[in-house]
């Protein structure tokens, strides 16, 4: 069983973060679309149906998976899990301000510049590097 729940968090994580990327760049583009314009109520439909339909439950099947494989292989107390750990929780924490800011654009408050999210864009693509790294080479 384990190799199999491996499998789904291994396809979990992925889901994951395909949208954890995809959606600071809709974030991007939606800046650039006037308030109330057709593009920018696309978007708004976008950027909730990326969240709500792929984002969310892959992380939900991500976290839950996840706990799985550490309790059942003992993970639990090995000092490269207490480092990746910290770091899925600051993954979780940015997906908590995609959250959020998917909220903002929608009621039109987004009062973020196209510059903020090309930035803050990098930050889950740093956070996975550093997961793979450490689930992979288990350097400690």
């Amino acid at each position: 069983m384990y190799v199999w729940i491996k499998a789904l968090h291994v396809i979990a994580v992925i889901s994951w973060m395909a949208g954890m990327l995809y959606l600071p760049r809709l974030f991007v583009y939606h800046c650039e679309a006037e308030k109330g314009s057709p593009q920018s109520e696309t978007f708004k439909v976008m950027e909730r149906r990326l969240l709500k339909a792929i984002i969310n439950p892959a992380m939900i099947v991500t976290w839950l998976a996840g706990l799985y494989l550490v309790w059942a292989g003992g993970w639990y107390l090995a000092p490269w899990f207490h480092a990746k750990f910290l770091l899925v929780l600051i993954m979780s924490a940015v997906h908590g301000f995609f959250a959020r800011w998917v909220k903002d654009f929608a009621a039109d408050h987004n009062q973020r510049s196209q510059r903020f999210y090309r930035i803050i864009n990098e930050v889950p693509t740093v956070l996975m590097i550093g997961i793979v790294i450490l689930v992979i080479v288990k350097p400690f």
